[in-house]
């Protein structure tokens, strides 16, 4: 297992040079890194106060969602036209993202439509939408957790 900076790993090698989203994304022949980096930098700006730091994992979770949509393009799904296993994957994040939004004081909507046109789209399908839960619960959450760690 290669590890990169910022502390994310991928089973394969990772090829220099190949940076597709800010510093810590480098491709490494699949998608699997994404989820792993999207994660990653979701949680820094949640668990992050008010400051510089926060700002700056906020502008690059947006990047990779802004490269999302570009990999998205005008397909309904990021198999083409059928519901596939990184849509499985990614979908996940949506539950969350209302908290990123608040927390993080921007809105993906507004970032990258194409994205949340998908994101709506996945949730019109039955096992996705009562297999997720409800971003609300999610956020509240968070809020509980950010209290306990200090952050608020």
């Amino acid at each position: 297992m290669t590890v990169m900076g910022g502390g994310v790993a991928c089973g394969t090698a990772i090829e220099e040079g190949r940076v597709a989203c800010g510093s810590s994304l480098r491709s490494c022949g699949s998608n699997r890194l994404l989820l792993f980096v999207l994660y990653d930098i979701g949680r820094k700006f949640l668990w992050e106060k008010q400051g510089e730091e926060a700002e700056a994992a906020k502008k690059e979770f947006i990047d990779c969602l802004k490269l999302l949509e570009g990999e998205l393009g005008n397909k309904p799904y990021f198999g083409g036209e059928i519901f596939g296993y990184l849509d499985i994957a990614l979908i996940t994040f949506y539950s969350w993202f209302y908290a990123y939004e608040t927390f993080g004081n921007f809105s993906i909507e507004a970032e990258c439509p194409k994205l949340i046109e998908w994101c709506k789209r996945c949730m019109e399908k039955e096992t996705v939408s009562k297999s997720l839960p409800d971003p609300h619960k999610v956020h509240d959450f968070v809020t509980q957790l950010r209290k306990v760690f200090g952050v608020e």
